[in-house]
């Protein structure tokens, strides 16, 4: 029986990953923003705190709350966010700091509370929810794939810092799940557009906007997929989950070695002579 702590289970994967967990006999810490979500559990099994993640003041007592409730904690899952979508020339600095104070630094100051109880218990593996728009940004989604890319880059390095302390480290990148992911619950949109980027950021929104409702991927799916990661003696430090994640990161690979192949000579060029 694994312990775990989930932020944002109200909805989405957060939720299905809670339900999962605590439908094969798991305990769950949950966090909402406000209200209780709608979880199956046995007395006893389920723990919901109220966070904001954006608040830094809660995070070391909520997260002591966790630790006094269970007594430790096996796998730590990040997984509360949004997205802001649309053009950067059109964005207020209040939008973007709202955004990374939800999607990067919430997420940071968890880990940072919580890696010396994971060192104390020698273990633990922390799960960061990221997304394909980390590694794989699409038209519009500049300033989401920013905060996923720091997030992707922070679970890189960190595994390598942990490692020898017993404690894992995996960046989870979804692709398009049937969540209210795209609804107004979880994406803001920048405003006002402009004719300008109708070619570029107009036809990404447009093409999420058609999405809504038909993301090919199941929620409850990928909640099995990070059990199974969770399981894992030896986690990979990068997860995709969906073929569209699959399809895309592989395309983006192909893009970088084709564009570091044509500019290897002006790359290796730049050493010192002697």
């Amino acid at each position: 029986m694994k312990t775990w702590f989930i932020t944002g289970v109200s909805r989405g994967l957060g939720r299905s990953l809670a339900q999962a967990a605590l439908t094969r006999g798991d305990r769950v810490v949950g966090t909402v923003r406000q209200g209780m979500p709608d979880l199956r559990a046995a007395p006893g099994q389920l723990l919901i705190l109220p966070l904001d993640v954006a608040d830094a003041d809660a995070i070391e007592p909520t997260l002591q709350a966790a630790f006094d409730w269970a007594g430790r904690i096996d796998v730590l899952v990040n997984n509360a966010g949004y997205g802001l979508l649309g053009a950067v020339e059109h964005a207020s600095d209040a939008e973007v700091e709202r955004l990374f104070a939800v999607d990067v630094f919430g997420p940071f100051r968890l880990i940072r509370a919580a890696l010396p109880r994971l060192r104390a218990q020698k273990g633990g593996h922390i799960i960061n929810v990221t997304s394909i728009a980390g590694r794989a940004p699409g038209q519009g989604s500049a300033l989401y794939a920013a905060a996923k890319y720091s997030m992707e880059g922070l679970s890189a390095a960190l595994a390598r810092e942990v490692a020898p302390m017993g404690i894992k480290v995996t960046a989870v990148a979804p692709g398009a799940f049937r969540t209210d992911f795209l609804t107004d619950h979880s994406i803001r949109i920048i405003r006002p557009a402009d004719d300008a980027y109708a070619a570029s950021v107009g036809t990404g929104l447009s093409r999420l906007q058609a999405m809504a409702g038909r993301q090919i991927g199941d929620p409850d799916r990928a909640a099995q997929a990070v059990l199974a990661l969770a399981d894992a003696d030896t986690p990979p430090v990068h997860l995709l989950l969906g073929t569209d994640a699959w399809q895309r990161a592989h395309a983006k690979l192909a893009e970088m070695q084709a564009e570091m192949q044509e500019w290897e000579r002006v790359t290796l060029g730049t050493n010192f002579s002697d």
